[in-house]
């Protein structure tokens, strides 16, 4: 069964890697808004795949896993479900964390937002509300979606954010090349270059007390330059495909 919204049959799309502790109370939750939640677990080595398969039955028809044999990353947990998605002709799917750092009496605002405007993406912005944010990760959140707006053409607040709605003919027109940390903005940058109708939505964070920051300083700016260069291709490519 799908969730319907003025005539939008939407799902929730989780992806969870060792997410034992929280990820009962992120499914309870979200399964106020009858909408279908779709687990992609990601090769987790802990108990959260089994916590998941002992809440089917409480949670029918509407709770759905789908199992990675072994770690694959963020990215390809989403990609997973986006075929999921794309398969069983969902309108669109927001996305959210397996952590219980998104709150989720936020979805009601990302279901206002897509009555009222039909966007094919939104994103999740936190930098409204930075309260208890680690300053590294405010720092890094701030360059990188000042970077990534600029290559995509359009404004984005948080790239980072994986609080998100996409539209299901948007999913089907954004033609991905990444499978990891990289496949977020990926997703903007292609948005923008079609461009795609992008809202940004304010959210907040939760930190728990037990929050660890995984962001490297040296690392992962690595990573993101590897990316940037990477797009600066992309970009190149996209603009040589015939116009249709």
């Amino acid at each position: 069964m799908h969730e319907e919204t003025g005539g939008i049959e939407l799902a929730l799309l989780i992806p969870a890697y060792n997410e034992e502790k929280y990820i009962e109370g992120v499914i309870e939750n979200s399964s106020k808004y009858g909408m279908d939640i779709i687990i992609i677990d990601d090769g987790s080595i802990d108990s959260t795949a089994s916590i998941v398969e002992s809440l089917i039955s409480a949670y029918s028809p509407y709770l759905k896993l789908i199992r990675h044999s072994k770690n694959l990353g963020k990215g390809q947990a989403l990609i997973t479900g986006f075929n999921y998605i794309k398969e069983n002709n969902y309108s669109g799917v927001i996305t959210l964390d397996a952590d219980g750092q998104h709150d989720t009496k936020e979805i009601i605002n990302f279901l206002e937002v897509i009555k009222k405007e039909d966007p094919d993406l939104i994103i999740g912005d936190r930098l409204g509300n930075t309260a208890g944010m680690p300053f590294i990760r405010l720092a890094t959140n701030v360059f990188t979606s000042w970077i990534i707006s600029k290559i995509a053409g359009k404004k984005v607040s948080d790239v980072q954010s994986g609080y998100r709605y996409l539209k299901t003919i948007a999913l089907k027109k954004i033609k991905l090349k990444t499978k990891n940390f990289d496949t977020e903005p990926e997703i903007i940058l292609r948005a923008g270059w079609l461009d795609m109708k992008i809202l940004n939505v304010p959210i907040k964070t939760i930190y728990h007390d037990d929050f660890v920051s995984y962001v490297n300083p040296v690392k992962d700016t690595i990573k993101f330059f590897k990316l940037v260069l990477n797009s600066l291709k992309w970009k190149r490519d996209f603009r040589k495909l015939p116009l249709k």
